[in-house]
């Protein structure tokens, strides 16, 4: 029998009251009370919440205490085994592991991207069920219809179910992953392809820039897409570059540690020519900060389609996309310099090396790069 009784539980003030075999009532200082359980299982201490009084009585306190005894008698954690029921379903754990990447993630296509193959291929068939109800099955039932189809689509959607429920396993929701290696075997290898941006050679680059000057896109894109290939940026972060980020006076642009792939500031020598394309969007300023504005929506950058609409626009766009210039700029300096492997792959803002390395390495070849820098201008020019 118990140490508890009704009587003694009603009027129990502010304090924490044993009833024996780990049953516990917490009595807060605001007057409320609630039952917990305190158990042992495989070797650790665990505390069980089992409800509110009055809504759980001192009788239904202790069957609901014999119940998890038991249970951990039998080799089970009621503990895991309440949290499991308390599980959401796949829609709600997929917006919790959005929510909680959205923030490292710089590109709003990725975001874009990682949200919209949930809503096309998972979540019309098993989002609105419970994750600890979701089998392998569920999961092969999602990615075979792709799985050979949409070789791609299918690896990184699985890869998106596979981080949704390493997040459920975290919070201790399921036991294992029903998107992990466990459906390797229901699944046939995808054939290794490696995958490159289409560049055009480096001696088109030229002609292609002067093809693309006689277009009738905005002023802004198009020396936006000189810029980028002057400078060997990325798309996003010519985009999204700043006026205060050049420096006229060392003909230099600083690109912040966030807007980076490898999350570290990144300075870039200006040719003449790239000074002369700052100089000419200088006429094009929209109020902004921005050196490169869309001139549909004043304030805000130029997106990631204007530049690739220009391609497309000039019939380049089966042969080159605008990643690819950088690929253009990295065969012209392998086969027409003498630049070391090293100058050439920080010019492109690449990590060096492993990690080992990396640690030694604390240059960053900047005056070499601005003689590279220099050279691409002068081809460009002349070609």
């Amino acid at each position: 029998m118990g140490l508890l009784t009704a009587a003694r539980v009603k009027t129990a003030g502010p304090g924490k009251y044993h009833d024996g075999q780990g049953l516990h009532l917490r009595v807060t200082n605001g007057g409320s009370k609630s039952w917990f359980l305190r158990l042992t299982v495989d070797g650790r201490r665990r505390d069980m919440g089992l409800g509110g009084w009055p809504e759980v009585s001192l009788v239904d306190a202790r069957r609901k205490a014999l119940e998890h005894r038991t249970a951990v008698v039998d080799g089970r954690d009621p503990v895991a085994d309440n949290r499991r029921r308390e599980a959401p379903v796949l829609r709600e754990a997929a917006q919790a592991v959005f929510d909680a990447n959205r923030p490292r993630w710089r590109s709003e296509r990725h975001a874009t991207n990682w949200w919209a193959s949930l809503e096309n291929h998972v979540f019309k068939e098993i989002g609105d069920m419970r994750v600890d109800r979701i089998t392998q099955s569920d999961v092969l039932r999602v990615l075979t219809p792709i799985w050979t189809t949409r070789p791609e689509v299918a690896r990184k959607t699985r890869q998106r179910i596979r981080a949704i429920f390493r997040w459920a396993m975290a919070h201790g929701y399921v036991q294992f992953n029903v998107a992990g290696e466990v459906i390797d075997g229901a699944l046939p290898p995808m054939p290794k392809v490696q995958s490159h941006f289409r560049s055009l050679p480096y001696a088109e680059v030229a002609d292609a820039l002067a093809v693309v000057d006689q277009t009738k896109a905005s002023p802004s894109a198009k020396l936006c897409l000189r810029f980028l290939v002057l400078t060997a940026a990325r798309s996003g972060e010519a985009r999204n570059a700043t006026w205060d980020e050049i420096e006229f006076g060392a003909c230099e642009w600083r690109i912040p540690a966030e807007r980076m792939k490898a999350a570290s500031e990144h300075r870039v020598p200006l040719s003449e020519a790239a000074m002369a394309v700052l100089d000419e969007a200088k006429g094009h300023h929209d109020g902004s900060d921005l050196v490169f504005p869309s001139p549909l929506k004043p304030g805000h950058p130029l997106s990631d389609m204007t530049l690739t609409k220009i391609l497309r626009d000039v019939g380049l766009a089966d042969r080159a996309t605008v990643h690819g210039f950088r690929a253009s700029f990295r065969t012209w300096a392998l086969e027409e310099t003498d630049t070391p492997w090293a100058v050439c792959e920080a010019a492109l803002a690449h990590s060096l090396g492993d990690s080992v390395q990396q640690a030694y390495i604390r240059g960053d070849a900047y005056q070499k790069r601005r003689t590279l820098m220099n050279q691409w201008a002068a081809y460009l020019k002349k070609s």
